[in-house]
């Protein structure tokens, strides 16, 4: 090797490394086979109205802005490479359904604004449109997508904004996990969401997890439970810190459970979880899921120029809740701890 090669692998850049061959031959030097440096970190990338987020190299899920009723992330691609949230209304693969084409992989949305429905896609309904981003950063460790966004009415007037942070980790390979801050501002007056069951930060896992068969019958690999420990058809509108769903994905079990952070309002909030693969965190459907008498004893209002925030974190996981210490998991994200090593126990 020519004098002043030998640390030169180590001086380079992934986006110089096609230039190599040709700067030894120029150098006079003999054929050296050069290992490519790994890829590695939260990797965020822009195309065709979307953010696409790869972790160490493999694809994760892609953040969708425009052109759509609500943005929203699709698809959601587990710690086993396979997706685990549906593809429906995205896409449309054989044996999947085609019931609520509002329920968009990965998403935030309610069905009653200031009386305006933000959850439903109809021609009547709300719409929430991407104003811009205030950040995009990747990272060793993590990477950040932020934006900003204005929830029209019908008739386009403006009912509020919202800022959301969506956070994405670098959790090793037995685990994906991102956060999910939004922040919704009564920038143009005094905002309501009403009491409803249709919301709120909305999930709908993979066909081959959900708990009930499109056939009919219900799946046994299939489960969900909350942190009080209620489970399947018990879990609907009840109170609680988290909830699981998991079932079957690429033929291995495999669930995705979201963390209703303290500092929310009205913790621990009410699930929305559907034997259909639905799976909701609603803080806003308290007289539905409790059966009381007063329609508006679960409205949060937003009095003008002020703003309330919600985060939620969504941890992918292989195996049960149980295997994959959910649990556990919810203590670091109520407590704000630092993990030092991977999820990858």
């Amino acid at each position: 090797m020519c004098r002043g090669m030998l640390n030169f692998r180590f001086a380079i850049s992934l986006s110089r490394w096609m230039a190599i061959p040709a700067a030894l031959a120029l150098a006079g030097c003999a054929t050296i086979n050069l290992e490519p440096p790994p890829v590695v970190g939260v990797q965020i990338s822009s195309g065709p109205g979307k953010m696409s987020v790869s972790i160490a190299g493999h694809p994760f899920t892609e953040y969708h802005f425009l052109n759509t009723p609500k943005p929203y992330l699709y698809p959601l691609i587990g710690p086993s490479g396979a997706g685990m949230t549906r593809n429906f209304p995205m896409a449309s693969p054989e044996g999947e359904e085609h019931d609520h084409p509002h329920h968009r992989s990965l998403w935030f949305g309610h069905g009653s604004v200031n009386g305006v429905d933000f959850w439903n896609e109809t021609p009547d309904s709300g719409r929430i449109v991407h104003d811009k981003f205030t950040g995009i950063r990747g990272g060793s460790d993590k990477g950040i997508i932020r934006s900003r966004n204005k929830w029209l009415a019908p008739n386009g007037n403006v009912v509020c904004t919202d800022e959301r942070l969506m956070t994405f980790y670098n959790t090793g390979t037995n685990a994906r996990m991102l956060d999910f801050e939004i922040t919704i501002y009564a920038d143009h007056g005094d905002v309501v969401f009403g009491d409803t069951k249709e919301g709120t930060m909305g999930l709908r896992v993979a066909e081959t997890m959900r708990l009930n068969r499109p056939t009919g019958g219900l799946n046994p690999q299939s489960q969900i439970v909350n942190s009080e420990g209620a489970r399947d058809a018990e879990a609907w509108g009840k109170r609680a810190k988290w909830c699981d769903y998991s079932g079957l994905v690429d033929g291995k079990i495999g669930g995705i459970a979201i963390f209703d952070h303290p500092l929310n309002p009205k913790f621990p909030t009410w699930w929305m979880a559907r034997d259909y693969g639905l799976l909701g965190a609603n803080p806003f459907g308290q007289h539905e899921f409790e059966k009381l008498s007063n329609p508006t004893v679960g409205n949060l209002r937003i009095s003008a120029g002020q703003s309330v925030t919600f985060r939620y974190r969504f941890y992918l996981h292989n195996g049960t809740a149980e295997e994959a210490k959910v649990s556990e998991r919810f203590e670091e994200f109520a407590n704000g701890t630092k993990r030092t090593e991977k999820l990858n126990e």
